[in-house]
């Protein structure tokens, strides 16, 4: 009688390096119109309008932009958590200032009026931002205005106020986020794990509904939950004593960190826009939260941690799999994913993953030795439970794998700890079907038929 198990990999902390790399982003995209308000109280673009960009945290002057015809401008990136300040400027309008604005930002609209046509130099605009009665705009006098236009006047400055009202929010949140962004960052890198993620929390509830930051600041905390968590199981190796409560720490902090992940894509599926650099940024945090989710759930089999998500690993797997063109990764990330499930005693659920990869990357090594492993353990339980033609089938199937293996993949004095434990495995696999008067059949490519 067969374990469903037989002929695994022993689970050993070599084989759980964690592979993911911290990349915190620092810029992320602004766009938006710039559009004048005419006496009437229609508006009309304004074409090859200045904009420059300052920042009121430090000193700096940033690359200045200009709008298109239609009016329209993008900033590719600006600092992610910097606190920035727009200047614009265009003939016939007044200068104006846009106060705190924040990477990531689109579909601004920048309302400007006529006027002189003014460029403001860098010292005036920090001057009017000093000023907390300063808007930037030259403005006639109430005596000055019509009763209509005084209408529009107490439409706009009521905007203005809100505008205003907003602003403050967002300058508060931004400094809160730029905050949270660097000392995370270096809570993360001297693997301060606990630290990590209170500063990350800290960040994404600032403005957890901003595309521009939250799946950052989400990704980033599901990166430090994911590295405690294999902390603790190194831990529970060593520690029996605690093994059981380290154990449930592992699961719950995997669990967390696939969560964060998860909210990150929540958020970016309602992201829309036609700028092409933001649209870049969010697509790049959608790959990193899959990325990290996968890699979590392969922790979560291998370490024992929980081996019932399986199901919910495949599924990641294969939205990130559709994210990548390529081939090297797609077969390493795929590779890993289904030897994890190999390794929980699911032969079945691990041997389309297998012959998934045969499809991209025929004759991949690992890839037929894994398949090869699966069959002969799926055909070992179903000759055990009775189904001898179709366990029969699934040994010789798998053992042509697995000398398929041996062929492309001999024994070399630099093997890697894990593929001789691979190869010993193989071996221990063909020696039985060998007493089972089975032997390998000569193909010539890589079987990947489908199990009858």
């Amino acid at each position: 009688m067969f374990r469903k198990n037989y002929f695994t990999f022993l689970l050993t902390i070599t084989l759980f390096l964690i592979s993911s790399v911290v990349i915190f982003a620092q810029n992320s995209p602004v766009n938006g119109r710039v559009e004048l308000k005419k006496a009437d109280g229609t508006t009309e673009p304004v074409a090859g309008a200045l904009i420059e960009v300052f920042r009121i945290d430090i000193k700096s002057k940033l690359p200045a932009g200009k709008t298109d015809k239609k009016g329209n401008f993008a900033f590719a990136g600006l600092p992610l958590g910097a606190k920035l300040a727009f200047s614009i400027s265009a003939p016939n309008i007044s200068p104006e200032i846009f106060p705190n604005v924040r990477a990531g930002t689109q579909n601004m609209v920048i309302t400007v009026s006529a006027g002189n046509g003014k460029q403001w130099t860098e010292d005036e605009v920090r001057q009017a931002l000093a000023s907390p009665t300063s808007t930037g705009t030259t403005e006639k006098s109430n005596a000055e205005l019509t009763a209509e236009q005084k209408k529009q006047k107490a439409e706009y400055d009521k905007q203005v106020a809100e505008i205003a009202a907003k602003n403050e929010k967002v300058k508060n949140s931004t400094a809160i986020i730029q905050k949270s962004l660097e000392e995370g960052q270096k809570a993360f890198d001297a693997k301060n794990y606990d630290l990590a993620i209170i500063k990350f929390d800290e960040g994404y509830n600032a403005d957890p509904d901003f595309a521009g930051s939250a799946p950052v600041l989400l990704n980033n905390k599901a990166l430090a939950l994911k590295s405690r968590g294999f902390d603790f199981y190194k831990k529970s190796v060593t520690d029996s004593a605690n093994k059981a409560s380290l154990m449930e720490m592992v699961k719950k902090d995997f669990t967390d960190s696939i969560n964060a992940s998860q909210k990150a894509l929540d958020i970016l599926k309602t992201a829309t826009t036609t700028d092409a650099n933001l649209q870049k940024s969010y697509d790049s945090n959608k790959v990193a939260a899959l990325s990290n989710m996968v890699e979590t759930y392969r922790l979560t089999l291998e370490t024992k941690a929980d081996e019932s998500k399986i199901q919910e690993a495949v599924a990641t797997l294969e939205a990130y799999l559709l994210t990548q063109t390529d081939v090297a990764i797609k077969t390493k990330v795929a590779l890993n994913v289904a030897d994890a499930i190999r390794k929980t005693g699911n032969s079945d659920a691990a041997i389309p993953l297998y012959r998934k990869i045969l499809e991209i990357s025929p004759d991949q090594p690992e890839a037929l030795a894994g398949l090869g492993l699966s069959l002969f353990n799926s055909g070992a339980v179903a000759d055990a439970n009775g189904q001898k033609q179709e366990g029969k089938a699934q040994m010789q199937e798998g053992l042509d794998l697995m000398q398929r293996f041996v062929d492309v993949s001999p024994t070399k004095p630099d093997d890697t700890q894990q593929m001789k434990e691979l190869k010993a495995s193989v071996k221990e696999a063909v020696d039985y079907l060998k007493t089972q008067n089975l032997a390998p059949q000569k193909t010539k490519t890589t079987s990947t038929k489908k199990k009858t």
